[in-house]
């Protein structure tokens, strides 16, 4: 079924968790591992703005329909963002804006390139390059889906939960706009396929590699999708990248647990609670 950006851009709207009883994080706390992934996943869906900057200088900005989505999706991340951010702060952790921008600065010279590069890169492969974006989309999310499901089933905590399963509710349209994107581009274009698996195999990496240290990515990797649930969940997410057109055989998700030595036997790490 085709995606109706139509029906998407009228109905987008934040994330809601005024109406969760947040009062509850006093009295049944998160443990300080799970505080430490959500803060990851923070920092990334605030970091979404960088990514539509950099997207914005390539062949994908004169396509209506992504525009419109990049333009929802983009707002939408930036309330899963601030949603994750009022959780951290119910545990005495602040995340504002100066820290934020602190952490882009950080980035130095990759952050000020990385716009210069998507755009040259863009000009390189041609109007392909949009397809090569709709399949690196599609691939986020799925990780992103998967990541926001399994943390609020490992926790079963009733907020947390009901919050994360409303932001996977969202990202799971932003999975159906790349998807079906991504299927109809590479099925027109085989320049297009040979580029996007070249790209998905050779530079693709766990979503928010390029903004955190590895061992921040490794420890969420590794809470997320560590033991047999975690493996399955990711051979589940290469299952639908290999679905694409050209993508066959491709298991770059479960290739990136692989290089942090992440088994699919170990447990998830112990955790300790932290008092609110």
């Amino acid at each position: 079924m085709a995606f109706d950006i139509d029906k998407y851009t009228t109905n987008s709207q934040s994330v809601a968790w005024s109406d969760l009883d947040f009062d509850a994080f006093d009295t049944d706390p998160l443990p300080a591992q799970t505080l430490r992934t959500i803060r990851y996943m923070a920092d990334v869906e605030y970091h979404t703005v960088c990514y539509l900057r950099d997207l914005l200088t390539t062949p994908s900005h004169k396509e209506p329909e992504i525009g419109a989505f990049m333009t929802m999706w983009n707002r939408e991340e930036f309330w899963h963002g601030e949603a994750l951010a009022a959780v951290l702060n119910k545990h005495g952790m602040t995340l504002d804006f100066d820290e934020l921008k602190a952490n882009r600065v950080k980035l130095g010279w990759k952050d000020r390139l990385d716009p210069i590069k998507q755009s040259l890169m863009g000009g390189l492969v041609g109007h392909d390059f949009v397809a090569v974006h709709m399949a690196w989309g599609a691939v986020n999310e799925w990780s992103a889906n998967a990541a926001y499901l399994r943390l609020a089933k490992q926790q079963n905590h009733p907020v947390l939960g009901e919050l994360l399963k409303r932001i996977a509710a969202q990202e799971t349209k932003h999975v159906a706009f790349y998807a079906s994107q991504a299927r109809a581009r590479l099925a027109d274009s085989k320049k297009a396929q040979v580029i996007a698996r070249f790209a998905l195999n050779k530079f693709w990496k766990p979503v928010g590699s390029g903004i955190s240290p590895d061992s921040e990515v490794e420890h969420v990797m590794r809470q997320m999708f560590s033991g047999p649930e975690g493996r399955k969940l990711i051979q589940d997410v290469d299952s639908h990248i290999a679905k694409l057109p050209g993508m066959s055989g491709l298991r770059i998700v479960e290739n990136s647990l692989e290089r942090f030595h992440i088994s699919a036997t170990e447990e998830a790490p112990v955790e300790e609670l932290v008092a609110a």
